[in-house]
Order: structure tokens, then sequence, then C-alpha cells
């Protein structure tokens, strides 16, 4: 009896889960939802646990700097190349992290890819280059004038990526707005 292309009991190749990561706490959360749900779920069934690519969008360097900014600064190259040494410093810091958070499950395969560009499009363009079963990534909690003005990246890549994507909010629903000063 033939299933899904295989022969019963033949062992269909591992799943694969991209991840998106940034610095803030609720992509971490979203990471350990994955790990926790997903990848425990795959050991309970007697599954191989799925392949988790973690997904990191670096800023990309403006094509054009002012060769004078607001304050009346120089942008020489060096400080150029400094803000690039930064963004790279700052993505390497966030994939460590993440990878830290993957330790705890043993026997997951880590995978990550880090990108220059939007995270919209660095994530489901990722999700499709992995050939992802799903993406799950975290919910920063915006109110509806912020997702207005800024877009939402969690509700593109719902109505863009060709894999169910699963967002996850931090315990509670509460997310901490910024002390008022």
């Amino acid at each position: 009896m033939e299933v899904a292309g295989g022969a019963v009991g033949a062992s269909s190749p591992p799943r694969r889960v991209v991840v998106a990561v940034d610095e803030s706490e609720e992509s971490m959360h979203a990471l350990s939802w994955c790990l926790s749900n997903v990848v425990s779920a795959a050991r309970a069934a007697a599954a191989p646990p799925p392949a988790v690519v973690l997904v990191h969008a670096r800023s990309p360097r403006p094509f054009y700097y002012p060769a004078v900014d607001g304050a009346g600064y120089l942008l020489t190259q060096q400080v150029m190349d400094s803000m690039d040494q930064y963004m790279a410093s700052a993505a390497d810091t966030v994939v460590t992290k993440a990878k830290n958070i993957c330790t705890a499950f043993p026997g997951v395969r880590v995978e990550t890819c880090v990108e220059k560009g939007d995270p919209r499009d660095v994530i489901c363009g990722a999700a499709e280059k992995a050939g992802a079963d799903m993406v799950v990534m975290g919910s920063h909690g915006y109110g509806f004038l912020q997702r207005a003005l800024l877009g939402s990246v969690s509700n593109h890549c719902v109505q863009n990526c060709k894999c169910p994507v699963v967002v996850v909010k931090r315990p509670g629903g509460e997310h901490q707005a910024p002390p008022r000063i």
C-alpha cells in the first residue's frame, strides 16, 4: 500500500520549521514555544524531530548615506563600516542566543539563515527556500495605529508564505509597553 508517495512504514524526510528570531523577547518566546510544542510532539509520536531553521533579518545598509547627517556630522566610510560591523555583531548575538535555547532539546538539527533586507521578505523567502512545513514567529503586540503605520511582519507572512504560519503571543496576551516619561 502506498501512502503519500511512499510505502507504509517508510521514513519520510524530517519536517522543516522556520522560526523568525530578532532581538525581542517575543521571538525567543516563539522559539521556546516551537521547541516545547512542535519538537516535543514529534518525539511523542516517535517521529524524527523537525529541523529548525532560525531566520534573522538584518537591516540593509541604506543605498545612500548623506554626506552630512541631521546633526551636521560627516559620515565617513569608517563610520559606515563600523555601523555594518555593529549590525553583524547584533545579528550574531541574536542567533547565538536562539541556538542556546535550542540546546535544551538534544537531537534537534538547527540551521541558521541571516540575510539583509526587509523582515517580511526575508522570512517569506527563507521559508520558501528552506522548503518549510511551517513558520513560527512571535507577535510584538503592536496596537492598531502602530500596525497601520509600521505594517505587521506577522500579518504579511500569514498572507504571503506558502506554508502555515503560527503567530505566538506572549503568555497572558499582555505586552509590556515602554514606560512613559
